[in-house]
């Protein structure tokens, strides 16, 4: 509280994560991932998720940031990384128009205070300061990312019954998205 007894003013930000800060933020990104898939998300893992396979994962992504792949955001509430969203140029000749939106996370304690909102919509700055157009994205069918794409505008294309599964095992639907912008 301040000294008047009102909350004081959050100092959140997103920001992209370039090579040296994406690599050195790994741990920090790891611990995101596995708390959105301890949380139930279905974003490509499953149960018993560790740290370590979630080092792995970001070292991939680092690489993958330090190779011109892929733009790492990260959200911040003060220093604490609390989010991430990747935005994926295509390297397709055919495709030079799009980007592909993926692993959009948010800690669970972290949820309700507009990050990923905030991230999504660096992420699509960010994708037409490269002249693209056009973005892609999947999601699972049920929970609040659905809701947050049909917000921001996002076109749905339609649901893949038991595309994915949960982390649990259990059939996951995903609905696939797109947006001009």
């Amino acid at each position: 509280m301040s000294e008047a007894g009102a909350p004081q003013a959050r100092a959140m930000q997103v920001r992209i994560l370039e090579s040296d800060e994406a690599r050195a933020r790994i741990p920090d990104l790891a611990a995101v991932l596995v708390d959105c898939v301890e949380g139930g998300a279905s974003v490509s893992f499953m149960d018993g998720f560790s740290m370590a396979e979630g080092v792995g994962f970001y070292a991939d992504v680092a690489a993958a940031v330090e190779a011109g792949e892929v733009v790492l955001f990260g959200a911040f509430d003060g220093d604490r990384l609390v989010g991430t969203v990747q935005l994926a140029p295509s390297g397709k000749p055919n495709q030079p128009h799009r980007c592909e939106i993926m692993k959009l996370l948010v800690r669970r304690d972290s949820r309700r205070f507009g990050h990923a909102e905030r991230l999504m919509l660096a992420a699509e700055a960010h994708a037409r300061a490269l002249g693209r157009t056009m973005l892609t994205l999947d999601t699972q069918l049920e929970g609040d990312a659905a809701r947050l794409y049909d917000r921001l505008g996002y076109r749905r294309v339609g649901v893949i019954p038991g595309y994915a599964l949960w982390p649990d095992g259990r059939p996951c639907d995903t609905l696939f998205y797109w947006k001009p912008i």
